[in-house]
């Protein structure tokens, strides 16, 4: 576990989908360290927030605002790939307009509305982050396989949100970072169907130390970008 000692003590955590694989990895150290006055686990199945119900989004805020801390820290763990109606379309033949819209509102537009809700809650002096799980195949860049349409798609359309959040942030908060991160392949039930594929799967507790790194060790050119578990920025 890093100890973030980059942020200043005592502010609140927050981690997003904190319920699911990755996210209650995030949440555990989290709550453990002492850097951090309060940390607050959020999931759609501890109903206490929903990506697709924007109302439910800003009571979430409306809570955290009323700790009366600083919000130094927002991890946005969330993410859908498949379940029981939606699979990763493997030709243009399987595209959907209505799984094709299920998988942006989950993948993109949650985020974006709780940054809506959250980045103003974020102090205008001192370290801060608000960072989402992004991943790898959202690169357009690094696009060289094809298939997963919706996933792929929603993915790049979350990073150009938060890419363009961070330069809005910036006006008002200098100290303060946008990013979304790449995990690596996790494993979790949202990539076990999919990790015959080459990539050998981390467990979550260890992705989730080297994201908490990650996020530790930011730098002022990190803002706005896709980096990956290493640190390292991946093409758009």
């Amino acid at each position: 576990m890093h100890n973030m000692n980059s942020f200043p003590p005592a502010g609140i955590a927050v981690v997003i989908g904190a319920s699911g694989g990755l996210g209650s990895a995030l949440f555990r150290p989290l709550a453990r360290s002492s850097r951090f006055g309060q940390v607050v686990g959020l999931s759609r199945s501890a109903g206490s927030i929903d990506l697709t119900n924007e109302q439910s989004i800003a009571t979430a805020a409306a809570a955290i605002k009323a700790i009366d801390m600083p919000l130094r820290l927002v991890l946005v763990a969330t993410g859908l790939l498949h379940d029981d109606q939606l699979q990763p379309e493997k030709s243009w033949r399987h595209l959907d307009a209505d799984r094709l819209a299920r998988s942006f509102a989950v993948n993109a537009t949650g985020p974006a509305l709780i940054a809506k809700h959250f980045l103003p809650l974020l102090p205008r002096e001192g370290k801060a982050v608000f960072a989402a799980i992004s991943a790898k195949v959202g690169s357009i860049g690094d696009n060289h396989l094809g298939g997963w349409y919706g996933y792929r798609a929603a993915k790049a359309a979350l990073n150009q949100l938060i890419h363009t959040a961070a330069i809005e942030l910036q006006r008002t908060r200098p100290d303060a970072f946008c990013v979304t991160l790449h995990p690596g392949t996790v494993a979790t039930p949202l990539s076990a169907p999919f990790t015959a594929s080459g990539h050998d799967p981390v467990t979550a507790e260890f992705a989730a130390t080297r994201l908490l790194g990650v996020i530790d060790n930011l730098r002022a050119a990190d803002n706005g970008r896709m980096l990956d578990h290493t640190g390292q920025p991946l093409p758009w």
